[in-house]
């Protein structure tokens, strides 16, 4: 990954989770009816999920706060697989290109899983932990008072 697209990428995740956690609130009818069935309380689910897609992308803004954002992207996007599974089943009767798109869809949940566990980790050798010296997948340092800098010429 170039630096510049390993600077951008927790920015672009956010962008998804947030553009998705919006059009929860948007077309909540849309997103209740792939909620599995057996499942209380569907409506509330889809704000619930629509509100863990946008705190998730806003932790994700924050260098401080990217790792913690990152594994709950990471758990967000397995907890919401089952909805997937149960739009692609429930599609029969759909046209041809909505039933392809839904079934493509669901393996490209891993690479969300992926890419969310790869900010969590962060970058520069230290797990991502938030330790003095530490590069942060969006280029930030955090510095030895534990504040964070911003990318510098030398950064990756």
């Amino acid at each position: 990954m170039t630096g510049r697209l390993r600077r951008a990428s927790p920015y672009l995740l956010a962008a998804v989770l947030g553009v998705s956690g919006l059009s929860h609130f948007a077309f909540p009818a849309a997103y209740a009816s792939i909620v599995p069935r057996v499942l209380p309380a569907r409506r509330a689910l889809v704000y619930l999920s629509g509100l863990a897609e946008l705190g998730c992308a806003g932790g994700l803004l924050d260098p401080r706060t990217r790792r913690l954002a990152g594994w709950a992207s990471a758990a967000l996007f397995v907890v919401v697989f089952p909805a997937n599974v149960e739009m692609a089943l429930a599609g029969h009767g759909r046209s041809t290109a909505y039933q392809a798109a839904v079934w493509a869809r669901l393996p490209l949940q891993a690479p969300l899983v992926w890419w969310a566990v790869s900010l969590a980790r962060g970058v520069g050798g230290t797990g991502g932990r938030g330790g003095p010296g530490t590069v942060w997948s969006g280029g930030d340092r955090v510095g030895p008072s534990g504040s964070v800098e911003p990318p510098t010429e030398e950064s990756p």
